[in-house]
């Protein structure tokens, strides 16, 4: 059966800025539930002045913009408030394009932007639960730039705004484990690449969602995501590697959701359009994915397939590639290493690997390396007795790794 269409623009907007439910923007807007249904139908009633003022001070869009339509003969012009995506804590809050305060200088743009690449460069080595606090608190500081800019240097706090709240995403998702909380971020990073009018970060944003429901086998939700991410690289100017790692997200999702072989075609895609490149810049903040980090995917649903030969030399090439800067995703490729051998009945190889790679934690903390050791041990459980698991339990149970996994 076909779903019932609804206002999809005052639901968004509604989610957006923290109402959750329609019983809770009903509560903020003193109305009956009821009310805000009928707002969010596909045909939603034009509403009182006082509940337009209200709803256009609560969600930040003129009443156009969430999906009504007046009456014949009434035109009311837009709405002068816009959305300023409010603090992590509360949603998206709304302020006026121009505030009666005054007004920040030009040079503001580029003082937020250089933070912005600040937090973006301590990232790779920085812990985690350090870092996000800070990223936040940044984030934050640009919501309330955004009332008090305007012209291009409000799109420029915008697009850095946009930056700070993928990267804060992305320790979430990544770093800490908090996939709830990283999609409610990164739609606060959607946003914030439409008031920067940035496609390509658009894009980026849309496609760090698939991960979403793509790492819980929601494989049409996340194919939703992909397209869309898709359709908004092609706005703007993709470089190849951009559009390489759109295949590899997607070709991630297939991976868990158990179409290996569509995810291998993607991957082979990705190889191609790399090797054929197409001239456009890389954007700066594109610093997540590589030609070595695509072959690490490569390696991942090799493993995940059950060609194992293929994956330890993908792996193995990945990992000789990648530089020592790029501490995290040698621990995600020393966990898939491990995995490998341990497949391949090579207990003592895959201790090897699980021990480098905890190695690596120590020095840098990250999340999916650890979860990938993890996962070997747990298929190693047939092998509780040889010493070389027991070596590896001495690691894997220290003090620090222990109390810094249960810390995060």
């Amino acid at each position: 059966m076909s779903q019932p269409r609804i206002n999809a623009r005052l639901r968004s907007a509604r989610v957006a800025a923290g109402y959750h439910s329609q019983q809770a923007l009903a509560d903020a807007l003193g109305v009956g539930v009821r009310q805000v249904r009928r707002w969010e139908s596909a045909t939603p009633p034009w509403p009182h002045p006082d509940l337009q003022a209200a709803l256009s001070h609560l969600l930040g869009q003129s009443m156009e913009e969430l999906g009504f339509t007046p009456p014949p003969g009434r035109d009311i012009g837009r709405h002068q408030h816009r959305s300023a995506l409010g603090s992590a804590g509360k949603g998206l809050a709304t302020v006026p394009v121009r505030s009666s305060a005054t007004m920040q200088p030009v040079s503001v743009g580029g003082d937020f932007a250089a933070v912005t690449r600040a937090h973006r460069s301590l990232y790779w080595s920085v812990a985690p639960t350090a870092l996000h606090p800070t990223v936040i608190g940044h984030a934050e500081l640009g919501c309330a730039l955004l009332a008090e800019t305007a012209g291009r240097t409000r799109q420029s706090v915008a697009c850095s705004l946009s930056e700070t709240w993928l990267l804060a995403g992305r320790i979430q998702f990544f770093d800490l484990r908090q996939s709830d909380e990283a999609e409610e971020t990164w739609l606060r990073g959607l946003q914030a690449a439409r008031e920067a009018e940035d496609h390509l970060l658009g894009a980026a944003t849309l496609a760090h969602m698939a991960f979403v429901p793509g790492w819980e086998g929601r494989r049409n939700e996340a194919a939703q995501r992909i397209v869309a991410a898709r359709t908004y690289a092609r706005r703007g100017d993709p470089p190849a590697l951009l559009l390489a790692w759109l295949d590899a997200v997607e070709a991630e999702c297939e991976t868990r959701a158990g179409h290996t072989r569509t995810a291998l075609h993607l991957i082979n895609h990705g190889e191609d359009v790399l090797a054929e490149g197409n001239g456009a810049p890389v954007p700066e903040w594109f610093d997540w994915f590589s030609a070595p980090r695509l072959a690490a995917f490569k390696g991942n649903t090799q493993l995940r397939a059950g060609h194992l030969p293929q994956a330890r030399v993908t792996l193995s090439a990945a990992l000789d590639q990648l530089s020592e800067a790029e501490a995290k995703q040698r621990t995600v490729v020393l966990g898939d290493l491990a995995a490998v051998e341990a497949e391949a009945g090579e207990i003592e190889a895959a201790c090897r690997y699980a021990v480098l790679a905890l190695d690596q934690l120590e020095r840098t903390w990250y999340a999916t390396g650890m979860d990938r050791v993890r996962e070997v041990r747990q298929t190693l459980v047939a092998h509780q007795h040889e010493q070389c698991l027991r070596e590896l339990d001495e690691r894997l149970y220290d003090w620090s790794t222990t109390v810094s996994a249960l810390a995060r």
